[in-house]
């Protein structure tokens, strides 16, 4: 099985920056699709940034585009999300996800009632963006 640890939330300022990393565990990250999702207070479970396997594919959710960028370091299973120009709303739980299947395309079509068709979750980091 494959094991996520996300770090590097916490609190900052409207307008700040912060990047977050999810370092993997197990077989199989190197050839599988990772993503980032996000929970904020009282809202249901959102798609934020998706990137394929061979890190030439990626896509975001209307309202981070421009905002974030995700990113991945194969040969040591982690991937990023760089957030710039942070805003209130953008206050959540943010959580990594691994697909088996290769494609950031197919995950970014996946139902959220089926997990979004990912495999694997970390257990999250709070990013609090205070204004």
């Amino acid at each position: 099985q494959v094991q996520l640890v996300e770090s590097g939330g916490g609190l900052v300022q409207d307008g700040g920056s912060l990047r977050l990393s999810c370092a993997a565990s197990g077989r199989g990250v190197s050839s599988a699709a990772m993503g980032w999702f996000r929970q904020a207070p009282g809202k249901d479970r959102e798609f934020v940034a998706v990137i394929d396997s061979f890190t030439t594919d990626s896509h975001y959710t209307d309202s981070v585009k421009g905002r974030f960028t995700i990113s991945r370091d194969n040969a040591k299973n982690t991937v990023f999300l760089q957030m710039n120009s942070v805003k209130p709303e953008d206050t959540a739980v943010y959580t990594c996800a691994v697909g088996r299947f290769y494609s950031a395309n197919f995950y970014r079509t996946r139902p959220s009632g089926s997990n979004y068709g990912m495999d694997y979750w970390g257990k999250g980091t709070l990013v609090t963006v205070s204004s």
